[in-house]
């Protein structure tokens, strides 16, 4: 399918068209952050906690600093973070979901006991234990934490697809006619795979934002690197709620909580286009059909002339 299909699919849905519209302009904010915020993030312009004006639209910090700056600036981060954790989950439930549902047999239960071991294993914890041991991790380091932790769900996902994929006709006439096995899987099979992956990858996006907030928010990554979880933690430690500068929790909050929402509508949308039966318009009309009472005409009755 060709990109201008793509995109005009993608526009013809209200919900692709309204979060595309949110994910791309936090994109084009992080690429153009240095144009945009005007200061440094991490130099002092004003005094402290200064209130949302017309000179710092949405004021700054206790040391001083530009929210603002901080504000764009830290879209680098998060959305660096969940991109690469993002392509890094899917890359391996990908891979380890065909392998394991296409080859089955000893490859099937080796690897469905790993998914499963990753599975049981609760994450959080592991992503606080794991950040603990490796100190003030950098924002790298947490993307790859959450992608090789965080994988399993997706090969699940993935695997019981192959399942599926690997008893229709074209797949086994493939086999007869004796193509490789690798072709089949990068031409028959991945193909039909393209919207549970788009799907994985864009929660994988949303789930790695938002642990890379929570884990900097404990303290557990790098404080000179700015990015919206880092926003949280200074603004915990210097205690902005106490003090009433809510701006200082508002900004890294509100980014975090739109963009994600963003991607959820992206999410939902990919899920209708590939399953036209999940569109709430069509699904409420079949429902108001089945429901609607069965009523059998009654003949007029002809009124009688003196």
């Amino acid at each position: 399918m060709r990109m201008p299909t793509i995109l005009k699919i993608l526009l013809g849905n209200k919900k692709a068209a309204c979060g595309l519209f949110i994910v791309v302009s936090f994109v084009l904010m992080a690429l153009f952050a240095p144009i945009l915020a005007g200061n440094e993030p991490t130099k002092r312009v004003a005094r402290p906690h200064q209130p949302p004006s017309t000179e710092f639209v949405m004021g700054t910090t206790r040391m001083g600093h530009d929210i603002w700056a901080q504000f764009t600036n830290g879209a680098r981060i998060s959305l660096m973070v969940g991109f690469s954790a993002g392509l890094l989950v899917c890359a391996l439930a990908v891979t380890i979901g065909i392998t394991a549902g296409y080859f089955g047999g000893l490859v099937d239960e080796c690897l469905t006991f790993l998914m499963n071991v990753v599975l049981v294993i609760p994450n959080l914890p592991l992503l606080l234990v794991l950040a603990s041991f490796i100190g003030e991790a950098s924002p790298a380091v947490i993307a790859l934490i959450i992608g090789f932790t965080s994988w399993a769900y997706g090969a699940r996902v993935i695997r019981a697809q192959t399942l599926a994929l690997r008893e229709k006709e074209f797949v086994i006439a493939a086999e007869v006619l004796g193509e490789p096995a690798w072709r089949i899987i990068l031409v028959e099979i991945l193909p039909n795979l393209i919207s549970i992956i788009g799907v994985s990858f864009i929660g994988s996006i949303i789930y790695a934002i938002v642990t890379e907030a929570t884990l900097e928010f404990l303290g557990l990554g790098d404080p000179t690197v700015v990015s919206w979880g880092i926003m949280l933690y200074n603004a915990q430690t210097s205690s902005a709620i106490l003090v009433g500068a809510w701006w200082e929790i508002l900004a890294p909050c509100f980014a975090i909580a739109t963009l994600g929402a963003g991607l959820a509508l992206l999410n939902f949308a990919i899920d209708e286009i590939a399953n036209p039966q999940l569109r709430s318009h069509k699904g409420l009309n079949r429902w108001k059909k089945l429901a609607a009472p069965v009523t059998t005409p009654v003949p007029a009755v002809q009124e009688k002339t003196a």
